[in-house]
């Protein structure tokens, strides 16, 4: 009998418990868009506040999958974001690089602490190509 009263009890306490949505969990990918793309990108990814300023036109962050055969190009983007490594395919780096910046984020915020500072540029650009992948139209 005690068993049973106790089920019911975890089940009502269970029940009363606050639901996490997924709205309330932290996106690392979206916080990177919104800090270091949206001015030139834009919120929704088709362009921001900064496109007359730039020399060339964005990209519609929302098509890269449509344009590369309904496969969302996750190496080529990395790349671009990353930036450290030239490719002569993509022309000049009118982007900031921000592997670079990254990694002179993560020197800032771990002055006295042992890190890998590869994974870090990783962890963050990973979590950006993540987002955009997100963000590709249906």
């Amino acid at each position: 009998m005690h068993s049973v009263a106790a089920l019911v009890l975890m089940s009502v306490a269970g029940a009363s418990a606050p639901i996490v949505s997924a709205a309330d969990k932290f996106d690392l990918g979206k916080r990177e868009y919104e800090s270091n793309c949206i001015a030139c990108h834009g919120a929704d990814g088709k362009g921001g506040a900064y496109v007359d300023f730039l020399k060339s036109t964005p990209p519609d962050l929302t098509q890269l999958a449509k344009k590369n055969g309904g496969v969302f190009p996750v190496e080529r983007v990395y790349s671009i974001i990353d930036g450290r490594q030239p490719v002569k395919s993509h022309g000049t780096a009118d982007m900031p690089i921000w592997g670079r910046d990254y990694q002179a984020k993560a020197g800032e915020y771990f002055v006295d602490v042992p890190y890998d500072p590869e994974a870090f540029v990783r962890q963050r650009i990973l979590a950006l190509v993540d987002y955009l992948n997100r963000m590709q139209s249906k």
